[in-house]
């Protein structure tokens, strides 16, 4: 019998320049808001708040 997953694989957008630069797993059965880190943009050359995308 095949196991539930217990993570979701997101993706992260940068929240200035819109790219998708990073992707993570979220836990399915700790988080219910989007998430939101902090993170370098290679693009934009300094930290941003990068967020959950759609998928």
């Amino acid at each position: 019998m095949a196991k539930k997953k217990k993570n979701k694989p997101v993706k992260l957008k940068c929240s200035s320049c819109q790219r998708l630069n990073y992707y993570t797993t979220k836990s399915l059965v700790l988080r219910e808001k989007k998430l939101e880190l902090s993170k370098y943009c290679k693009w934009c050359r300094k930290h941003t708040l990068h967020q959950e995308a759609k998928r």
